[in-house]
């Protein structure tokens, strides 16, 4: 039932592709450091390595913890502790955030494709406020430099699905050079829109590649309404012309996923919000996850919330350890449809 015929049938593995980052989360009392520095609120912000240090100058008194993170990465992360067959394609740096890196994801078992530059691992600094919203100023440095000529059809095979963040779509030429490889060698696409800003940058970019290239595509309220100029549930059904499989995430309401004609709403988990970094990275594990194990996409949504329920009770993209062995039970529920 509302299964997503396109998922893969011979090979389940999903493949990301992103800004390796390394996240630095910081909690702030108020907002006054984002007008300080002029980072707009729940968005994300290109910075240089100078305004990158004065902004973790400024809160250098605040509590912080240091994890793995860009989007994608987030995203086959929650896939690997799923227990999902996932790569990760990005570019780092032989430095202690890059080797951090590499270490993180070969302890999770992803497969991982990187590339090396000079320039210094990438961070993002997430400034973390009150109500729980986060706001990142990120430094791409190394991430920045993954180019088009590294697309390499041996790199993608083997996968069922490419899954981009849309933080890369800046970079328009290596997109569209991961996409065309991506579909020469028979993978979905699936495509996270990431933050409202960026959405609104490459707008005419974003409209031409879905269209042409994207069979999933991952919203937010406000990307939702950035791409299409509609509040979310109409902006569902134009999403829905452009590719075959429409998300729109609604926070704390839950989501909308439109499959042909049937919409599904998934409800939220009750949950105590921390901090929303991650939330819809990890819902975007659950679904992938769900989809690439050929479960209803009613199944793959359930499994999208219950993550994003329980990462935004914690600081960070990650779910603790503990709290992934408490959810293997409730996953299988989920799986097995009770």
């Amino acid at each position: 039932m509302n299964s997503f015929t396109g998922a893969p049938n011979k090979q389940k593995s999903i493949l990301g592709i992103g800004n390796a980052l390394i996240d630095v989360l910081i909690n702030i009392t108020d907002d006054s450091v984002l007008q300080k520095f002029g980072l707009p609120k729940g968005s994300m912000t290109l910075v240089d390595s100078v305004l990158s240090a004065e902004i973790k100058k400024e809160t250098k008194i605040n509590t912080r913890i240091i994890q793995t993170g860009g989007s994608a990465a987030n995203t086959v992360h929650g896939i690997a502790k799923l227990g999902g067959s996932c790569g990760y394609i990005g570019k780092i740096t032989d430095d202690e955030f890059g080797n951090f890196y590499v270490e993180d994801f070969q302890n999770n078992k992803i497969n991982t494709h990187f590339f090396y530059s000079e320039t210094g691992t990438g961070h993002a600094t997430g400034l973390i406020s009150p109500d729980s919203e986060r706001t990142f100023g990120t430094y791409l440095g190394a991430a920045m430099e993954l180019t088009a000529e590294e697309m390499k059809p041996e790199i993608f095979a083997g996968y069922g699905i490419l899954h981009i963040e849309g933080y890369l779509v800046q970079n328009h030429s290596l997109i569209e050079a991961a996409l065309k490889v991506a579909k020469s060698e028979g993978l979905l696409v699936s495509i996270d829109m990431a933050s409202f800003n960026i959405v609104e940058a490459n707008i005419d970019f974003l409209n031409r590649i879905i269209r042409e290239y994207v069979d999933i595509v991952f919203a937010n309220e406000d990307e939702a309404i950035a791409l299409t100029g509609k509040q979310p549930e109409e902006a569902l059904h134009a999403i829905s012309e452009m590719c075959d499989l429409a998300i729109v995430k609604l926070g704390a309401h839950g989501s909308l996923i439109k499959y042909g004609e049937n919409v599904i709403r998934i409800d939220a988990i009750p949950a105590k919000s921390v901090d929303t970094t991650g939330a819809g990275d990890i819902y975007a594990s659950g679904v992938l996850y769900g989809i690439s194990e050929n479960l209803d996409l009613e199944k793959a949504g359930k499994l999208g919330s219950l993550l994003a329920g329980k990462v935004v009770e914690v600081v960070g993209a990650k779910i603790p350890e503990e709290t992934w062995q408490e959810l293997s039970a409730q996953i299988e529920q989920i799986k097995i449809g009770n």
